[in-house]
Formats: C-alpha cells, structure tokens, sequence
C-alpha cells in the first residue's frame, strides 16, 4: 500500500526513519513545487537517489577531482549516445579510465548529496510506492539512512546558518583587502580549492561547478571565509535567459517519466499533457499517457491511445506489446496474439514479450503451442537470470492440461522456491492439487494465496469453490461474497452457487435474484435457467 504525506506536517527525515526501521522496499518520491526527487530503498537501505532536471555532475566531478581527463570525458559521452541506457560511468569503468571502487565512492556521493538536497525541501508532498526498483542498469550502492539523517540533521542547522550571508547561489563574492594582506592564515581543504576562484567574476553556483566540490561544502567554505572577514559580496550574477520551449516541453517530460517511473501516475498524465499542449502531435507522450491509463486499469483508454500512436507512425516493439495488454484486459486474447507477434516482429528476443506470447496461447487453449512458447521464453532468459513468476504459474497448467501434471507439480513448486510469496503462483499450484485429487492440499494452497492477496477475487473464488464442494456454505459465501466485491462480474458461476446456497437456507427470493444475475452475465447457463424454471413453478403452484 502506498504511504502518502505533506512535508509541513512530516518532515523527510522521519519519513526515511520510519522506511528504515519498516525495513521496507519501493520508491519515495518528493516534490517540491515543479521539482521531482526520488530515494530508492531496498529492505530499509537506501540503494539509489536522484533529482529529475538536475544536471548530472558525475563527469565534471571525476574531471575536477583528476580522475578523467576532458578529452576522455568527451569521448565517453560521445559512445553513450550511441549504446541507449548504458551509464557513463559504466563507459569509462569499461575503457579502464577509472576503477569500478572509484565509481562506485562517486555514485554514492552524487545519492547522498541528493538526499541532503531533498532534506531541504520543505513546503512539498511524498509518496513512497512498494516495491518499486530503479531500472536495471542503475548502479545501486547500499547505504545505511541512519548515516544519512545524522549527516543530514547537521547540514540542514548548518545551511540554515550559512543562508543567511548566502541567501542565493547567484550572488558573486570577492576577496577583501585583509585576504589580501593576511598571511600564515589556516584554510581547510575546501576553502583552499575555492580562493582562486574568489575573483569577483564568479557567482556560488559557478564555482560549484568548477571546484568539484558540492554545494554543501562550498557554502560552508564561503561562510567560513565570510565570518572572517576575507570575502564580501560584490553582486550578483545575471540571470540566464528563460528557458527555450524546447528546453520547457522536455523538462516536462522528464518529470513524465520520473513520474510514472515513480508510481505517481496522475502527476505523470498532468506533465505529459503539457507536453501535448505544446507538442500535440509528440508521440512518446501519447504513448506514455496510454501507459498511464493502463497502470490505472482502464484498458479502453490505453487501447485507443496507444492504437492512436501506432496509427501515426509509432510502430515500436513497446507499443505493439502494451497494446497487446489492453487487448487481454478486454478479454480481446486473440487481438493480443496478433499485437504481440507484430511486436516480436520488431524485437524478436524481448522475454517478457515472449512470455507474454505463451500466456496468451494458454488462455486461447492452444495449449501445445503454449507449452512449446513457455520453452522458447525460459530459453531466451538464459541459465543465470531467473524466469518470472508468472512462467513458473502458467507454465505448469498449460503442462498438466497436456498430460504431465508431474511436469506442472515440478514447475510450479519450482517457482514457490524461487517465489514464495507469489499469489498468482501459489492460486496455480493449489488447481494443480485439485486436479491431481488431493482437496486438502488444494484448499490450504487457496487460504495461502488469500492471505498473500486478501483484494485478488480469483483467489477468494477459488477458496470459496473448494468451501462449496466439502459443504461449508457459511464460509464459502463469506468468500464468494468479497470476491464479487472486489469484482461484480467476475462469473456467472459464482452466482449460481451463490443462489444455490440460499435456496438451501431457504431464502428463495434471493436465490431467485442471484441465479437472475448469472443468467445475465451468461445466457447459456443451463442450470441456472433450470433452477429458475423449477422454482417459479413451485411458487406457482402453492396455494396463496
């Protein structure tokens, strides 16, 4: 469940504590006015952070600190325009231009300066997602946040200090006569690395980014040299000129895709649509908007946007793959096919489109094409990455429904190894004890996947079918109850059963309405029809 809240009522620093301690995983988002930061966590640990539209300092950290020269720096960047998601310093690890120990110690300065950077923001909103990791080529680190928050606590009494004769990162300072006379003075490090740089020309933020140093130690070294008298503040540095439209609209869209990225779905629409009012016609924003509305659930939606960008030109693999999704929410599985195979066409490859192929079959019942696809999936994944959940769940019915149950039983507990906590998986698991005979064990299988998803109606019906077939009425209406809540049209079966236990109890008249209702979703349904024909004789017949 996500957490959400106001930093004027919680402030981030407790909100990190309260992760951490929770041991928790996913992705808290903070935003401030336009601006967009988010802390990766993983099992309490912050893993990754970033502030989207804020300019990446990684290289001009390792040139400043004398680890990579311009013209190498230049070249790397140069190669990462050509290789899509590959990181920079992943470039220059693998050109031997720094060690993978020296990257690592600048990543991890670049997650906590970003952290301390949020630690500022107070008039903002939060959200922390579960479960939501960075992408995969992400180079993560793993800190621990009881370090952070008491590094931070102190920055921020710090730079509350340090703000008042800083008040902007704009303003110029210059060296004062007594600097110049002085002698024999006792400079830190920092202090030492930014004199030069004290010459009346350049503003805080300048010399921020031409020291290497980050904002926190550059401050503190001018406030130092403030308080002592060396430097004063002579201006202010020109504003630069408003940003281009150009530079507005992928601003926008960068905070589109930290959005979404993020789980913040609502915020994400709201920046692709601005990007639309000044671009009616971009693509990648349609798409993602189509993204959006199917992370929401609403399939017809995502169907007609991403249908729409095909249409007018975006024939991409992650289209034709998405728009194949909507068409399997619509229950439209034969559509799917089609739009995953032309997919495939373009990335021929891709696993999860591939598995999104043999699950696809299943549900049509192509079952040996099914099972033949599950194989091509598992062998595009390779010996040491691990297939998802989802091919372990589907993988094993599409075996037994071929005759080899035993091959299904080893699959799926296969994947209660790898992922025991699956819902989905263990759902299938207890179908196949069912099938196999043994009731018992199918049942505690369905209990297991309630208690993993109390809100996934499949499982509550499951539970509720094998309740039904032993007897146990009261219990089985409990769950066939709260399966239609969470989805009213989930089958006409439930119904039926569901008339066919009142009917029991004696309550004919809403036996009547129920077994009306399955009639509804399925015109087909004999038994319902029957048992609404015996009954409306009945009561026609018995005196009034």
């Amino acid at each position: 469940m996500a957490i959400r809240g106001n930093l004027r009522e919680v402030g981030l620093p407790d909100v990190l504590q309260l992760l951490a301690l929770g041991q928790k995983t996913g992705c808290l988002s903070v935003t401030d006015r336009s601006n967009l930061g988010y802390i990766y966590f993983e099992r309490g640990h912050i893993t990754y952070a970033s502030i989207v539209n804020r300019r990446d300092r990684l290289g001009d950290l390792l040139v400043k600190n004398g680890l990579v020269d311009p013209e190498e720096l230049a070249a790397a960047v140069e190669i990462q325009t050509t290789r899509s998601g590959v990181r920079l310093g992943e470039i220059l690890v693998e050109r031997g231009t720094i060690t993978r120990e020296q990257l690592e110690r600048y990543i991890r300065l670049q997650i906590e300066e970003a952290v301390y950077t949020l630690f500022t923001w107070t008039q903002g909103a939060f959200t922390f997602e579960p479960d939501q990791q960075p992408e995969e080529w992400t180079l993560r680190v793993w800190i621990n946040p009881e370090s952070v928050l008491l590094e931070g606590a102190r920055r921020v009494d710090e730079w509350s200090l340090i703000e008042k004769k800083i008040p902007s990162l704009d303003i110029i300072f210059s060296p004062t006569d007594r600097l110049v006379e002085s002698a024999q003075i006792d400079f830190s490090s920092e202090q030492r690395a930014i004199l030069p740089l004290l010459d009346g020309t350049r503003s805080v933020q300048d010399i921020v980014d031409e020291s290497g140093l980050v904002e926190f130690d550059v401050g503190k070294a001018v406030f130092g040299l403030i308080q002592a008298g060396l430097v004063q503040a002579t201006g202010r540095k020109q504003s630069k000129p408003p940003a281009s439209a150009a530079t507005r609209t992928q601003e926008h869209r960068n905070l589109g895709i930290a959005f979404y990225r993020t789980g913040m779905l609502e915020e994400a629409r709201r920046e692709f649509e601005r990007v639309l009012e000044r671009l009616p016609d971009d693509l990648p924003a349609r798409f993602y908007i189509g993204l959006i509305s199917l992370r929401s659930g609403d399939a017809r939606s995502a169907f007609r946007q991403l249908k729409g960008v095909i249409e007018q030109g975006g024939r991409w693999g992650s289209a034709f793959f998405n728009l194949a999704l909507a068409l399997e929410m619509l229950g439209r599985v034969d559509g799917a096919l089609l739009a995953v195979d032309e997919g495939l066409r373009l990335l021929p490859d891709y696993p999860p489109a591939l598995l999104s192929r043999a699950i696809l079959l299943a549900k049509a019942e192509r079952l040996g094409e099914a099972v033949e696809a599950f194989r091509v999936y598992r062998a595009s994944v390779g010996e040491h990455d691990r297939p998802a959940p989802s091919f372990f769940a589907f993988a094993a019915l599409a075996e037994a429904a071929v005759g080899r149950p035993e091959l299904g039983r080893q699959l799926a507990e296969e994947g209660m190894r790898l992922y025991p906590h699956i819902p989905e998986l263990i759902l299938h698991l207890g179908a196949l004890r069912e099938r196999a005979g043994v009731a018992e064990e199918a049942e505690v299988f369905y209990r297991r996947a309630v208690e993993e998803a109390p809100e996934l109606p499949q499982a509550r019906k499951a539970l509720g079918d094998a309740l039904y077939r032993r007897g146990a009425y009261e219990e089985a209406t409990e769950q066939y109850r709260r399966a239609i809540e969470l989805r009213p049209e989930l089958g006409d079966d439930v119904y039926l059963k569901l008339g066919n236990i009142a009917y029991k109890q004696g309550e004919r008249g809403e036996a009547v309405g129920l077994w009306t209702r399955a009639l509804e979703l399925n015109p087909e349904n004999g038994i319902a029809r029957t048992n609404l024909e015996l009954v409306q004789r009945v009561l026609a017949s018995s005196p009034s």
